[in-house]
Parts: C-alpha cells; sequence; structure tokens
C-alpha cells in the first residue's frame, strides 16, 4: 500500500509539471475554490505545499473548509492554534488574526518557514512528539482560541487539550475524523460534531473531516 501511495503521489506531482496540466493548475485559482477545477487542481498539488499555498487550499474536506471560511469570516479578530503545519497554516494566516501552529518534523519546519514569512501573524513552535511538550503546546499560549485545528500526530490526545482553550461558541477542526483509532476520542470528548464526508483536496477519494463545538 505504501509503494502504491507513493507511485500515485510521484505519477500526479509529474503530471503537474507538464504543459497543459501546469497552465490548468494556473488557471484553476481564477475559479471558486469549492468548485470542480480548484478540487481537480489540488490533486495535481497533493504533498507539494507549494502549489496547494498558491491554489489558496487545506488538504481538508471541500464544505468543512467552506465551513470554517464562514466561521472566521463572521468573527474578526479570530486566533487560531494549530497543531499540524501546512498549507492550512497559510490559508488561515489570510483569514485569521493570528495563527500558532507546532509541528513535531523540524526540518520540514525550516523549509515551510519560507512560505510562511510574508505573514507577520503567524508564529511556527517545535515541540518534540518524544516527550509531552507536543501535545501541551497549547499551554504555553495564555490566551483562548476561536479555531483550534487537530491535523497532526497524538491527534485524540491534542482534542483533550484543546477543548479547555475553546473561547465561548468556538470549534475543533478534527481532520481524517473517519478513521477508525479516533472515533472513540470523538465521539467521547462531550462536544457535538458536524461529520463533513465527500469531496476532499488533494484526494481522488471521499474523505472525512469533522468540526467539533460546544453543547448548548
Amino acid at each position: 500500500m505504501h509503494m502504491l501511495k507513493g507511485r500515485y503521489v510521484d505519477t500526479m506531482q509529474g503530471l503537474a509539471a507538464w504543459g497543459p496540466l501546469a497552465q490548468f493548475g494556473q488557471s484553476a485559482t481564477a475559479g471558486s475554490p469549492y468548485g470542480w477545477r480548484r478540487w481537480a487542481a489540488s490533486l495535481l498539488a497533493i504533498y507539494d505545499t507549494g502549489r496547494m499555498v498558491e491554489l489558496d487550499l487545506p488538504w481538508w474536506n471541500v464544505a468543512a473548509t467552506r465551513e470554517v471560511e464562514r466561521f472566521l469570516a463572521a468573527r474578526p479578530g479570530a486566533r487560531v492554534f494549530e497543531w499540524g503545519a501546512g498549507a492550512s497554516t497559510v490559508w488561515l494566516a489570510r483569514r485569521a488574526t493570528e495563527v500558532i501552529s507546532v509541528e513535531h518534523d523540524a526540518d520540514w519546519l525550516g523549509k515551510f518557514e519560507v512560505q510562511t514569512e510574508p505573514f507577520d501573524n503567524v508564529r511556527l513552535m517545535h515541540r518534540s512528539i518524544e516527550t509531552s511538550s507536543y501535545v501541551d503546546a497549547i499551554a504555553e499560549c495564555s490566551d483562548p482560541f476561536d479555531l483550534i485545528v487537530v491535523d497532526g500526530r497524538q491527534r485524540v490526545s491534542c482534542l483533550e487539550k484543546a477543548k479547555a482553550r475553546l473561547v465561548p461558541n468556538g470549534a475543533i477542526l478534527f481532520d481524517d475524523s473517519g478513521r477508525s483509532r479516533y472515533r472513540a476520542g470523538i465521539e467521547s470528548c462531550g462536544l457535538n460534531e458536524r461529520h463533513f464526508h465527500g469531496r476532499s483536496f488533494c484526494v481522488p477519494y471521499p474523505d472525512h473531516t469533522s468540526l467539533l463545538v460546544r453543547h448548548g
């Protein structure tokens, strides 16, 4: 399976460099971010954060992404915390006042700093998953957050930490929420779940993202 996945990614990235498809990827940014052209262009950008930043897309379910955009637009001054840095970090920075993103991979973070350099509202944190500092990174931030994104490692543990750090009526985005290893933690977290399943950026199959909010 890992070999097949690698071949698929290599094939899509190779196609993305082919003249007509490269032009298609560039022109797709003129259309709706939730339309079929932008989604198709995202398939060619799988594991290519630079292309995803150009397309202005996170690697989430399409409908969930639209809902998060509406959520942030209704909250001027929104603060976001994110476990797992990537194209979503830049997407969030374009829509929120402050984004703090923690990442466990130092090499990846070093490369990704170039893409976040134009944004003075982004703070990147490197914390090792070998200790509790990765999951506990949110405790280093004094104020609560409007949106918390759980899209990195140790996701169920991160979810537990996130619950206490939300503003009233805040939300947690939990990506890949259909995976069996996450379901028990999500279902027992005490939050209302809006489960989105369907067309998702970067992949040709339907995938899952959930938004979690407090009861009442």
